[in-house]
This record gives structure tokens, sequence and C-alpha cells, in this order.
């Protein structure tokens, strides 16, 4: 049996937020007033969606994109934690819960030659239509009052584990690596021999405490981190047990 870990994409595998990276690509990179109010709460898909919509009828191109999403850094000691995951496969299954995008992770994940570590990618669908403008789809539809309408990470999660375990793949934990508020539903949902690992000084990181300060319970074990690094001598231990 495996341990399965669970990556968050933006501020967690790259250390950007790659819908807010992408407006470099804009012309004085920046965006028209009237586009960014047009954003709603819980409604970001939809927003980016008029986003890439404009860079489309600016003529920002497919390959200037892909440019621009690929120049994103990685987070500190992630390059060094897929190594690591890659050698010792045979212990973990990956996958990437993410509310950015399909195309932008495939990007950054072959240009990095990173795919292979990822056993599957959760995100909202995006495509290039024929006039060569990105179009993005919300992931799925979900009752969950507590997350964005567009994705709700822990019915993926728990859809993932279902779909495992009729496959008779269990895992003997889960270990979520994550930074931000839409991380808050699945860590708070994990159980007793799971580890939340979320991303210092970052959202997660700062709702988890306010939860300890009012004793709200949670199950998992909580580790804080802020280079893929401290994340590797975790593993490392979890592995030895």
């Amino acid at each position: 049996m495996k341990i399965l870990l669970v990556f968050d994409f933006d501020n967690t595998i790259i250390d950007e937020n790659s819908d807010t990276w992408i407006v470099q690509c804009a012309p004085d990179k920046k965006l028209p007033i009237e586009l960014q109010d047009s954003y709603q709460k819980g409604f970001w898909t939809e927003f980016m969606g008029r986003v890439f919509k404009y860079l489309g009828d600016e003529g920002v191109r497919e390959d200037e994109m892909k440019r621009a999403v690929t120049s994103m850094p990685f987070t500190p000691g992630m390059v060094e934690l897929f190594t690591f995951v890659r050698k010792n496969k045979d212990k973990f299954d990956c996958i990437i819960i993410s509310d950015s995008n399909s195309v932008f992770i495939d990007w950054v994940l072959e240009a990095a030659n990173f795919y292979d570590i990822f056993d599957k990618v959760f995100t909202n669908p995006a495509a290039f239509n024929s006039n060569g403008h990105l179009t993005v789809e919300n992931y799925h539809a979900h009752s969950c009052n507590r997350c964005p309408k567009n994705l709700c990470k822990n019915v993926v999660l728990v859809e993932f584990l279902n779909k495992q375990s009729q496959q008779e793949v269990n895992y003997t934990q889960i270990v979520y690596i994550g930074d931000g508020g839409n991380d808050v539903c699945p860590v708070t949902l994990l159980k007793k021999n799971d580890v939340a690992m979320p991303r210092k000084g970052y959202t997660l990181q700062k709702t988890l405490t306010r939860m300890s300060q009012k004793l709200e319970p949670m199950e998992s074990s909580v580790v804080v981190w802020s280079s893929g690094v401290e994340i590797i001598s975790h593993l490392k231990f979890l592995i030895k047990e």
C-alpha cells in the first residue's frame, strides 16, 4: 500500500498564481478596469474566461501565453521534491487538484519534464478554440457551500479515493500539500493517520491556526512547510515508519 500525495498547483508547485501571471501578456501588462471589476466572488473561472477572451481579442496567441506560463518559477525545493518522489514512486501515488486549468498545468509539467510523476490531474478543462482563444470550463458542479462554484476539492478527492478502492487500491495515508482557502475543505476532512501540509504564511495555514485557537477539532496532523526540502524530510520519516 502506498501513500497518496495530493498537491495544489498555484503557490504550491509553482511560486505564483498562474491566472494572475498570465496578465503580463496583456497590453501594458494590465487588464481594463471594467474587466477587473467584473469579477464576482465564487465565479473566478467565469472571470478567467473573460480574461482569456480579452487576451485573444488583443491578439495574444498560444505561443506567447505558453512562454509566459512556462517562465513561472517553481516553489523553492519543489524540483528536489519531485526528483525524490520519482525515485520512490513505488511508495507514492501523486495527484494534483487545482483551480488553475488543464492547459497551464500541462505546459508547466511538460516543460519541466515532471508529467510522469502524476497519476491524475483534476482541474478546470481548458482548450484553444478555432479563433485561437483559450477557453476554460468549470471542473464540475457540487453542493458544498464552503467552496467556489466550479470546484470542491474534497468532492474530487473523495471520488478519486472511491474509484481507487473499487480497483482495490487503498492508501496507508494521505498527505495533502497546499496553500489556499480552497484547500481548507479537503484538509479539514482528512482522517487521523493523514497529514495536512500547509505552506507557511499562506491562507490555509492561517485558517488552520485560527481553527485550532477556536478548538475546532481536526483529525489529521499538521506539518507546516516553506520549502519542498522540508516536505521531503517528512516523507522520509513517513516511509521509515
